[in-house]
């Protein structure tokens, strides 16, 4: 991300368990790498949690 001067990133990641439901880690990830990044002007679009053929994405939740 800093190598290539991003000025946005997408995280996605799965969950072997099959249950793409966001956990309570994944919420809390996603607000501190959202702070971190910001003081570097990054923007977090996206966080996708994948799980077999099912995804919940956070930004279409509200939650970025």
């Amino acid at each position: 991300m800093l190598k290539h001067n991003a000025a946005a990133v997408i995280f996605a990641h799965n969950h072997p368990s099959g249950r793409a439901e966001p956990s309570a880690a994944d919420e809390s990830i996603t607000r501190r790498l959202r702070e971190v990044l910001a003081l570097i002007d990054v923007r977090v679009l996206d966080h996708i949690v994948v799980a077999g053929t099912a995804f919940v994405s956070m930004a279409e939740r509200g939650w970025i």
